[in-house]
């Protein structure tokens, strides 16, 4: 009886191990996000000085309450994307899952030591909508400070990087430029709805671009490397 305990022991350990080492990206992502979450929440409820970050172009952007759409629609974007290229594709989901950590540890640090945030939303609204009444919803939940670089620009075009790569989206031409539409809405959704300066978002795509360098184009130069060494 205690063999067959060992036994079966030893199988949920051998199987917990299998599923972790065959789903190890989603694993990480999922905890960090749980670190990540924390963290935001810390500094958003922090009482600090906040630095107003406000770019001179912002006055020119017009307000478009429709782009409340895109904009949410980036959390199941992010998320699901995320879940289909860890089961799906491994190795891209590896870079994806580096990229978005390493630019929303970036955010979380910039937002600790230097407290930012814009007095760009307008006051009143001057009808009502269904969307004027999902970004009011938004703005009673979500403040406007912690905005630099803008995490939705950024994991935005993470996303599209990848889904441009993955082999899950060869052949489907469709999805593939319906997703990098839709990326490129959310991008334009976070000013014209006013959540974000577009200090934020050119930050956002400047830093998106040093860690495509980073996780992308070095990592590949160092892949290549190891396998030219191995088939010596």
């Amino acid at each position: 009886m205690k063999n067959k305990m060992l036994w079966g022991g030893e199988f949920v350990k051998t199987k917990i191990t299998g599923l972790f080492v065959q789903y190890k990206a989603l694993v990480i992502m999922a905890v960090y996000a749980v670190v990540y979450l924390a963290a935001f929440f810390y500094l958003e409820r922090r009482t600090v000085a906040v630095h107003e970050i406000n770019f001179a172009v912002d006055a020119y952007i017009p307000f478009c309450e429709v782009f409340i759409v895109p904009y949410l629609l980036w959390f199941p974007y992010v998320a699901l994307t995320v879940v289909l290229l860890c089961i799906r594709d491994k190795e891209e989901s590896e870079r994806l899952v580096a990229f978005l950590m390493a630019g929303m540890t970036i955010f979380i640090v910039v937002s600790a030591v230097f407290p930012n945030g814009h007095n760009l939303r307008p006051k009143t609204f001057d009808h009502e909508s269904i969307f004027i009444d999902l970004i009011k919803n938004l703005y009673a939940t979500d403040t406007p400070t912690n905005i630099l670089p803008s995490i939705h620009v950024y994991n935005s075009v993470a996303i599209m990087i990848a889904v441009w790569r993955s082999k899950c989206f060869a052949g489907h031409k469709v999805i593939k430029a319906s997703m990098l539409a839709l990326g490129v809405s959310i991008i334009f959704s976070t000013v014209l709805i006013k959540q974000h300066s577009m200090l934020d978002v050119l930050l956002a795509l400047l830093l998106s671009a040093v860690m495509y360098s980073i996780c992308y184009k070095r990592t590949a130069v160092r892949e290549k490397r190891i396998s030219e060494i191995r088939a010596k």
